[in-house]
């Protein structure tokens, strides 16, 4: 038994030693033993390269507008690790975080007695949130995200009344595979037997791949451009404005927060996604409900203004589409700003081609490392840019200190990106000043 959260929180971090181990064995054999909680829930599984977290919160906000209780399950965590598990936006508390542990551990501990080995820390905190909202906690919704591909994702033992495939892009091709077909593929392992699935994508070669395997399973697909489409777009100084329309209507002047020509077809996807259920007679929202809803939407550390003198953004743009989306919105919402770069990644990315893109938007950039074991270091980065305006710090809260002191009074604007779990270690720094 564990007596404390951060006792509990410490055994939950030191299962990180079993890695990312594919399938979902284990799942079904903890699931099984406490009597299948997540059967108990209504569940819209969401998958995706890029805008899993963005999408979530659209559905989130508008289903909160409409008095849905609503739960959500995502990661990385950005704040603190318990927002993983977390209800209308709250994450849950320590001390029902602590239950949970405790609920789960002996099975744990007989599982690492089996063939099947010990399972991750990714399968505990999994089992975890199905526990809670399968048996302490059950919302109308569960927004269920996805870790790592699909098909063999331990969230893929659910069947949701609904699928979500956000976009397909290259990333995690150590396990997912190196084409662009083959990822696609584990992401529509999640698509299920007759249950509908939306999607965001538009390469043709995954749009192929998604409709083969829908079709296959006999289930409605609805694709962006064709079943919903985006009829017009701008932004403003705080966010984009868009109209829309489904099968069923079009939703004019609609605004939200987050920035980008990405975080339209986002929201877009989120939208079509609610309009779906309405049709289907699960939800009941009304227009006003929803412009509400993703007007309010917000997600940390995605192109999130953190200071403002000199403007800070930070933006976890860890993959190729990520920094794309990055590099087009600065383009958009700062044509005519100096850029100063703060970067750091994790050394299992393909990190030379993203800095590379990174320095078509740079006026100067920094390298800089981390406390986590799979950062790259400094030089490491360092080494492989061939930009004149080019410096590197070990500390990156120096590095921090340095660009406030020099920019502090200028139009310039610092732009801090690369690893989710570099950008929360800013963003935590940030808050406190």
């Amino acid at each position: 038994m564990f007596t404390t959260y951060q006792e509990a929180l410490n055994w939950i971090h030191g299962r990180l030693k079993f890695g990312v181990k594919p399938g979902l064995k284990r799942m079904e054999w903890l699931l099984e033993k406490m009597d299948f909680p997540e059967k108990n829930i209504p569940i819209i599984h969401v998958a995706g390269t890029n805008g899993k977290g963005s999408t979530i919160s659209y559905m989130l906000h508008m289903l909160t507008e409409a008095g849905y209780d609503v739960g959500t399950f995502t990661s990385p965590y950005i704040e603190t690790f318990n927002e993983r598990i977390s209800v209308n936006g709250k994450p849950i508390s320590d001390q029902e975080m602590l239950q949970l542990a405790n609920d789960v551990k002996p099975f744990v501990d007989q599982a690492e007695e089996t063939d099947l080995g010990g399972p991750t820390e990714f399968e505990i905190i999994t089992t975890m949130m199905f526990l809670y909202f399968g048996k302490y906690h059950q919302p109308d919704f569960l927004l269920l995200e996805t870790g790592l591909g699909g098909r063999l994702d331990s969230t893929n033992i659910v069947t949701p009344i609904l699928s979500i495939i956000t976009n397909v892009g290259y990333d995690h091709m150590n396990i997912l595979g190196s084409t662009i077909s083959e990822i696609a593929a584990e992401k529509a392992g999640i698509i299920k037997q007759g249950i509908p699935v939306l999607t965001g994508a538009e390469n043709e070669e995954v749009l192929a791949v998604l409709t083969k395997t829908a079709e296959e399973k006999q289930a409605p697909l609805l694709k962006i451009g064709q079943d919903f489409q985006i009829l017009s777009s701008a932004h403003h100084e705080k966010g984009e404005l868009f109209t829309m329309k489904t099968a069923h209507k079009k939703y004019d002047h609609l605004s939200i927060m987050m920035k980008g020509q990405h975080q339209i077809k986002n929201a877009a996807l989120a939208i079509a996604a609610v309009d779906y259920l309405n049709h289907q007679e699960k939800t009941s929202l009304n227009a006003e409900q929803i412009s509400k809803g993703i007007g309010k939407a917000f997600w940390m550390g995605r192109f999130e203004q953190i200071y403002n003198n000199p403007k800070v953004i930070i933006d976890g743009a860890h993959n190729k589409e990520g920094i794309e989306s990055l590099i087009n919105t600065v383009k958009r919402h700062y044509p005519n700003q100096k850029i100063h770069i703060l970067y750091s990644a994790l050394k299992d990315k393909e990190y030379a081609e993203m800095i590379n893109r990174l320095t078509s938007i740079a006026t100067s950039i920094c390298f800089t490392t981390f406390d986590f074991p799979r950062a790259a270091s400094s030089e490491e980065l360092f080494s492989v840019c061939d930009f004149n305006e080019k410096s590197n710090s070990a500390s990156w809260s120096q590095a921090i200190e340095k660009m406030l002191d020099v920019y502090k009074n200028k139009e310039d604007l610092i732009l801090i990106t690369g690893s989710l779990y570099f950008i929360s270690s800013i963003r935590e720094y940030m808050k406190k000043k």
